[in-house]
């Protein structure tokens, strides 16, 4: 994609359908007259009262507790500087953004326009009763030492200054574990740190507190190291400079033990790093080109132990590990300040969890067999659901232990309980199915790809690297919308109508022919379906030409999975197809099946689809908790309809009694566990949460799937095709750009299993 193409698409991306990333939404109802006199006049007085009497109050009557404020004045944006606080605010939205999807934070992002210091602080000050946090963004040093140390000793609510801190507490999580690794000490080890700004000093003093030496640390500026007899220095820089009579990084870094790049790309030499001491340890984080290449410093020195800020080699140091958490765990015990103590519980957290199994789930996003404590998994990955529940709780107990928690929390197993339910909206898999497909692309055919929106989602499944797209259709429409978005690459374009590819075409006619002979087809009526794009587009995944496919944008359903079943056919052991959708609602994800092809089916095809339908949740990294549901509950009907469920369940139960499968159940006890355990308590569904619902017909799965689609705007994936021989995946009609794109993530993630 061109840069020209990205800034296009950046733009519209933050302008449309709704200009900006967050809104407010109400949490309460407001349908009638009633609830309008209880959300305002006269019912909030009453509320209002309360608070008068008992300022804490606030927190039991309003959005206050989980309410923070981004802040930034705009004078140090990324790597932008100085642009001002309207252009600061698309990076604050941003933020709040990310607040929200981590942690189920909300934001209101605030930009102040003053570079005065005591007006800046003033300002927030102000504003302050409004919100339970306050998180500072992009404030230029010195003067964002000079507000953050202001605002923490005048407010009673957490502040925080990401850009200081949240670099710091990430990586002093990843430096515990890699001076560990490497078989030395905290105390003794030679750091050399390659910037001095507020992430740089804000690192420096985490580090200390962790058990570094300041004698053993040497920072550098643009000016090169940072020495006590220099005649002009700040406060901050002063604290570290050294009395070692060096000037250069090529000096600094001899017998080093660690460099901590927080500077510039590509200031670190490959001789630099052979000058180091044994088991070096580098971090460049300098983003997005570190100060010296992943790749060349591996290559270097096979015992260096390696992090950046990317998130396409091992080690990411990336600050969505630490605030989203740590302010979680401020606001729920009500804590006055963000002290040294959470911070420091902070880094513990995150490098106990390192060392700990992972999740399956998390195995799978990144293509691992089995991530493991070692050189190149010292941190936690940001897709890690963990995080959730053991960062916020070990702030939380270090704010409560250090006299700032107004709040105190004393069940922590429910807490946690509460933290993995605040994320159940989300639950990353989106994230998680991109970044797998990202690890091992595959030859995925877009079989309509002279429709808008397909070369669209090709462009983009493209451009992330996600699958490498084959495109079917008429060459010239193909190449004159190419033109009209950009889509510049050099992608293998193919019509089947065109004399060129008469031998390609006349190959699989034959193949084809030879299959099905017997069935009525003859040689001259295969090589004229090789013509129609879905059976050339079948024949070239079953002949190897390609990996996986997707079809169905233009044709309705039928029409398409015709060719398939022909060509394709199911793999072994599966005498039906089916399909599953992957529902992203607020109470998380949740799969329902069959949604697109088995009418009516009997008892023994619903226990092969949950069969297919465990594997595919299964292929997500959770574990399959699935409910057969019906109109009845355990047999309060006799009726076939429902007798055919409960028959199902009966042969897993015998069959396969380690599958967490029930029923037959209507569908909100399925749902609601409190109404499940208090009327049928012996089901094996109690005390679980059903993420897959196996319909008793199409009806009720098709009608179902898209209720929730269009009425709760729940967000799809699928149908995912079940029981086919190859990776063939069929669109709904009229499928959005990303619908497309997430079931060609699909695709090739089929490939990929299927491969293995």
């Amino acid at each position: 994609m061109s840069e020209e193409s990205k800034r296009r698409e950046a733009l519209i991306y933050h302008a449309k359908p709704t200009p900006g990333k967050i809104a407010v939404v109400p949490t309460k109802k407001y349908a009638t007259q009633r609830d309008l006199s209880l959300a305002y006049s006269p019912g909030v007085a009453v509320p209002c009262l309360e608070i008068e009497k008992d300022a804490e109050a606030v927190y039991k009557y309003t959005a206050k507790g989980n309410l923070v404020a981004v802040i930034s004045n705009g004078t140090a944006v990324l790597g932008l500087g100085n642009i001002g606080p309207e252009a600061s605010k698309p990076v604050m939205e941003g933020k709040g953004l990310l607040f929200k999807i981590f942690a189920d934070i909300d934001v209101f992002d605030i930009e102040v326009d003053t570079e005065n210091v005591d007006a800046f602080i003033e300002t927030v000050k102000n504003i302050a009763p409004t919100f339970g946090g306050i998180n500072l963004e992009d404030i230029k040093a010195p003067e964002a030492f000079e507000i953050e140390r202001r605002l923490k000793e005048e407010l009673n609510i957490p502040v925080m200054h990401d850009d200081q801190h949240g670099t710091a507490i990430i990586s002093s999580a990843a430096l515990i574990n890699a001076i560990e690794l490497a078989g030395k000490k905290f105390e003794e080890v030679k750091i050399v740190i390659s910037g001095a700004g507020a992430a740089a000093i804000s690192c420096s003093r985490l580090y200390q507190a962790c058990g570094a030496k300041r004698e053993n640390m040497v920072m550098l500026d643009s000016k090169g190291v940072i020495r006590k007899d220099r005649e002009v220095l700040s406060n901050e820089k002063a604290e570290f400079a050294t009395d070692r009579k060096i000037d250069t990084l090529e000096e600094a870094m001899v017998d080093a033990d660690v460099f901590i790049g927080l500077s510039m790309a590509d200031i670190v030499s490959p001789e630099m790093l052979l000058t180091m001491a044994e088991n070096p340890i580098v971090f460049a984080l300098a983003n997005p080109n570190p100060e010296i290449k992943y790749q060349l410093a591996v290559d270097t020195r096979k015992d260096i132990i390696m992090a950046t800020g990317r998130s396409d080699h091992p080690n990411q140091v990336n600050n969505v590990l630490g605030f989203p958490f740590i302010f979680r765990g401020a606001l729920d015990v009500r804590a006055t300040k963000i002290n040294e103590a959470m911070k420091m519980a902070a880094v513990k957290a995150l490098a106990k969890l390192a060392k700990e199994p992972v999740p399956e789930q998390v195995n799978i996003a990144y293509g691992e067999t089995r991530l493991t404590f070692g050189k190149d998994y010292i941190i936690p990955k940001p897709f890690d659901p963990r995080l959730i529940s053991e960062v916020p709780p070990a702030v939380a107990k270090a704010a409560m232990e250090s006299g700032v928690a107004k709040h105190h929390i004393t069940d922590w197993e429910n807490y946690k309980d509460s933290l993995l339910q605040r994320m159940g909206s989300d639950n990353k898999l989106v994230r998680l199915l991109l970044n797998r497909a990202k690890l091992a692309p595959k030859r995925i055919v877009f079989a309509e790809a002279d429709q808008l929106d397909v070369l669209k989602a090709a462009q983009i499944v493209h451009d992330e690297g996600i699958a490498i797209p084959i495109l079917l259709g008429r060459k010239e429409t193909i190449a004159s919308l190419m033109k009209e978005i950009e889509f510049n690459s050099d992608i293998l374009i193919i019509d089947p109508k065109e004399e060129e590819e008469n031998d390609r075409k006349n190959k699989y006619a034959k193949v084809y022919w030879e299959q099905r002979k017997r069935r009525g087809v003859t040689l001259y009526s295969a090589q004229r379906l090789m013509r129609e794009r879905n059976y050339f587009a079948a024949m070239m995944v079953n002949e190897g030409d390609a990996d996986g496919l997707i079809s169905g944008y233009s044709r309705n359903y039928p029409t398409v999975i015709k060719p398939m079943l022909e060509l394709i056919g199911m793999d072994k052991g599966i005498t039906r197809a089916a399909t599953t959708n992957l529902m992203m609602t607020k109470r998380g994800p949740l799969f329902l099946s069959d949604t697109s092809i088995n009418i009516d089916p009997t008892a023994k095809d619903l226990a092969k689809i949950t069969q297919m339908t465990g594997k595919v949740v299964q292929m997500f990294g959770l574990e399959p908790v699935m409910a057969m549901v019906s109109y009845s509950n355990f047999g309060s009907s006799t009726n076939e309809r429902s007798s055919k469920v409960r028959e199902a369940v009966a042969f897993l139960h015998k069959h396969y009694p380690d599958m967490i499968v029930d029923g037959e159940l209507q569908t909100d006890f399925a749902l609601n566990d409190d109404m499940l355990r208090e009327k049928f308590p012996f089901s094996k569904l109690v005390g679980k949460k059903v993420n897959t619902l196996i319909f008793p017909n199409l009806d009720s799965a098709n009608i179902t799937y898209k209720l929730l689609k269009e009425l709760n705007e729940a967000e799809s994936i699928g149908p995912i095709m079940m029981g086919m021989r190859k990776p063939v995946h069929i669109l709904q009609l009229g499928a959005k750009v990303d619908e497309i794109v997430n079931m060609a993530a699909i695709a090739v993630i089929d490939a990929q299993h299927k491969e293995k």
